[in-house]
């Protein structure tokens, strides 16, 4: 059973392993540290059998929030655990309340653009050339709540 927990220092080592297998350019120990500790965060984990399976930082902004980050480990995918997180987020949004939640992905990634979709997101624009690692165009998806 997957279980979404808010994060804590002693699982950036896991977190880590996860981003860097993800996310390109992956986010430093000192970075994932600060937003632990951020008062407008909201980072989650999804715990598997006592491992951390994946990971979500939603930051607020006023009335607003940024989906920095989604990530789920290799073997974890096509299991739910993006939804977990996806829907954690989203409750989290409304409880505040924030107006909408806005995103960036990579143009490729049809995978995350099918999972923010699936929970309501809309593509509303793009950046050239945002991405570095490869060099590839943002979309930039929005969904209010």
């Amino acid at each position: 059973m997957i279980k979404i927990t808010s994060a804590m220092e002693e699982g950036i080592p896991r977190i880590l392993e996860i981003e860097q297998a993800s996310i390109s350019p992956p986010w430093t120990h000192g970075a994932l540290l600060s937003e632990i500790y951020r008062d407008d965060s909201f980072f989650a984990l999804a715990v598997e059998d006592d491992i951390i399976v994946g990971f979500c930082i939603l930051r607020r902004m006023a009335d607003e929030g940024e989906l920095l980050q989604i990530a789920v480990d290799a073997l974890a995918r096509r299991r739910g655990v993006g939804d977990l997180l996806m829907k954690a987020e989203l409750d989290y949004a409304r409880e505040i309340p924030l107006r909408a939640v806005y995103l960036e992905v990579r143009a490729g990634n049809e995978a995350a653009i099918a999972l923010y979709k699936k929970h309501g997101f809309v593509a509303a624009g793009r950046r050239k050339d945002y991405y570095t690692q490869p060099v590839e165009d943002a979309v930039i998806m929005a969904r209010e709540i």
